[in-house]
């Protein structure tokens, strides 16, 4: 009864609106008061377990996603998927997913490619005729490819609240990604047919077509470096995704400074700023999610939801279903960071009652959690994509819904039901059983 009150405290402050690490406190302040815990012992739990170099690579890839908008690098890759797809119906729209996915194999935050890539393409697809609330719509839930082609900063935090590795994290994510990317260019192709305000390019010949991606891959050879450079870097062994991180925000602001000479010294201060400010609430976050886990532990609250969930059904797929509405809800009412914090500790020993692969779970985690983070009531990503493009909600939850049913849920499913799609690359590359 008490875990139950717990998270109704939990869930409700989250649903008011208040800041999530004051929600993560107001949930330890409880279990301490109910049972007694000693801030003493719990303390130094949350201390050392921050004490973590992988936890450092968070705030340098916070700071990368935010230049790469001010540097011209996310400018660049958007005309990179621009000439890839976008003489075909739809192509703007195309390249958006395109770049977005290009976006998060250099930053990794959702919200970070709404603000990079929508600011750029929302405007640029409006005045070739696409509506504003389809516009939105679609940058809005494109950006959740940025958690799940990696290096994604969700999954770094899954695998540093699991102890599991981070580079295999990543590589369960690319399978579910690129089914993704396929899907939502398809009804991209679909919706736009029916549109006919959007301007359709003529036709060129091969030649041509070649010539302007040769063209716009060589303008751009500086923006593709960057993705380049993070994951030969933590594949290849050279580096470890803190350093991948580092050098990321390193060759952004060589870049930004030197090569396109389009940073300047208040941009790179009012990154920092807003770096800062985010480390400061995730860092904080952290240290309440610490100490919950482990009152949660000391609860056996794990074991007693697999009694429960396991009460309710042993049925294998009823189970994973009863755990992707879950997850969705959680991702409904706060961010992926706070997300795979309270459920990766609390659904993992489930999943591994079941005989779900935690690098499985990766996957599911990181693709419900996306659903959630564009599906209303709360839908904090869509809300943020509303408030930079100034769309009002009913002008772009037509569009997002018929990229979310049938692009996200047939992703999940597939990834849910389906293992070897996220387990393919991490078995070949990282040798995982």
């Amino acid at each position: 009864m008490d875990i139950a009150i717990d998270l109704i405290i939990l869930m409700g402050l989250l649903a008011l609106g208040v800041p999530i690490p004051f929600c993560f406190m107001a949930a330890v302040l409880f279990l301490i008061a109910v049972h007694g815990f000693s801030f003493e012992f719990l303390l130094p739990i949350s201390f050392f377990g921050l004490n973590s170099l992988t936890l450092l690579s968070v705030p340098f890839f916070i700071m990368a996603g935010g230049l790469m908008g001010s540097s011209g690098i996310a400018e660049r890759l958007v005309k990179i998927g621009i000439a890839l797809v976008g003489r075909f119906r739809g192509g703007l729209g195309g390249a958006t997913i395109v770049a977005t996915a290009i976006f998060g194999a250099i930053a990794g935050l959702c919200s970070a490619a709404v603000a990079a890539i929508g600011s750029i393409m929302i405007p640029r697809m409006e005045a070739e005729g696409y509506p504003r609330g389809y516009a939105t719509g679609l940058v809005t839930v494109s950006s959740v490819l940025a958690q799940l082609i990696p290096p994604s900063v969700p999954m770094i935090l899954y695998a540093w609240v699991t102890r599991l590795s981070v580079a295999s994290c990543f590589l369960a994510t690319i399978g579910p990604g690129a089914v993704s990317i396929f899907l939502y260019c398809i009804i991209n192709w679909w919706l736009c047919r029916k549109i006919p305000s959007i301007k359709v390019y003529p036709k060129v010949g091969l030649w041509q077509q070649t010539r302007e991606v040769g063209q716009s891959i060589w303008k751009g050879t500086f923006s593709l470096m960057g993705a380049l450079i993070i994951v030969v870097g933590i594949y290849g062994g050279f580096t470890t995704p803190t350093e991948a991180a580092t050098l990321a925000v390193i060759y952004t602001v060589f870049v930004g400074f030197i090569i396109y000479k389009t940073l300047s010294w208040r941009e790179l201060g009012r990154t920092l700023f807003t770096t800062a400010t985010t480390s400061g609430v995730v860092i904080l976050m952290l240290f309440f999610v610490m100490m919950l886990s482990r009152i949660y532990t000391m609860l056996n609250v794990p074991q007693r939801l697999i009694k429960t969930m396991t009460g309710l059904s042993d049925n294998y797929y009823v189970i994973l279903i009863m755990v992707n509405v879950f997850l969705v809800i959680i991702g409904m009412l706060m961010d992926d960071f706070s997300g795979t914090l309270l459920a990766a500790p609390l659904l993992l020993p489930l999943m591994r009652h079941i005989g779900v692969n935690p690098y499985h779970f990766a996957a599911i985690l990181g693709t419900n959690l996306g659903l959630g983070n564009v599906t209303p009531p709360c839908a904090p990503i869509l809300y943020l994509g509303g408030r930079m493009a100034n769309c009002p909600f009913d002008k772009m939850i037509g569009p997002a819904s018929a990229f979310m049913i049938f692009g996200s849920i047939p992703v999940i499913l597939i990834t849910t039901y389906w293992p070897d799609l996220a387990l393919f690359l991490p078995r070949l590359i990282m040798g995982i059983e």
